[in-house]
């Protein structure tokens, strides 16, 4: 059973890494925020006693459903407001998160070696911005098992499909990367 304590730290470890997951999913910093903490409510609110190991299985879980309603949500909204305001144009709201802010590099490592750093960022940039090309369930299998670090069943009862799913989800994703990656000359 997690104490309080433990439930704290698992979820302050956790909380870039499912910003990261809602936003690369929705494209919308306000909302992925609100994905993020919408899910971590509901990790405390109901699962208060759940042993410390099931947390990270659990709260992904609950971020993909959280992440699933906001798009049913999003899709009643659209077809709400086009029924009632189909003449009146929509305004975009200003997606401009840039994805340098996100990246956690230790401040001795920029000046012992600028050029391998440089070179990593880069990469790493490119790796974010090929990540948005991939398809939802793709990118959700990657993120998953790569990022999350989570076995390929855990992934499987996450995403709600099979392993076998999984595997296929996480190898075209992979190959797609690689694919993107190696145009823009990056290899690995």
């Amino acid at each position: 059973m997690a104490s309080r304590e433990e439930m704290a730290d698992f979820l302050e470890s956790a909380e870039k890494r499912a910003f990261k997951q809602a936003w690369y999913a929705v494209q919308n910093e306000d909302s992925a925020l609100d994905i993020v903490q919408d899910s971590m409510m509901k990790l405390a609110d109901r699962y208060p006693h759940a042993p410390a190991a099931e947390l990270p299985l659990i709260f992904q879980r609950i971020l993909q459903n959280t992440i699933r309603d906001f798009y049913r949500r999003s899709k009643a909204r659209r077809f709400v407001s086009t029924l009632l305001s189909s003449l009146i144009p929509t305004r975009e709201e200003d997606d401009s998160l840039d994805p340098l802010e996100t990246l956690d590099v230790a401040a001795d490592e920029a000046h012992s070696n600028p050029e391998q750093w440089c070179a990593r960022k880069e990469t790493a940039v490119l790796i974010e911005s090929s990540l948005q090309l991939l398809p939802a369930r793709q990118r959700e299998a990657f993120l998953l098992r790569y990022w999350e670090g989570l076995d390929v069943a855990a992934t499987a009862r996450v995403m709600g499909c099979s392993e076998g799913s999984v595997k296929t989800h996480c190898s075209r994703a992979n190959h797609t990367l690689a694919a993107i990656l190696a145009q823009k000359g990056v290899t690995l």
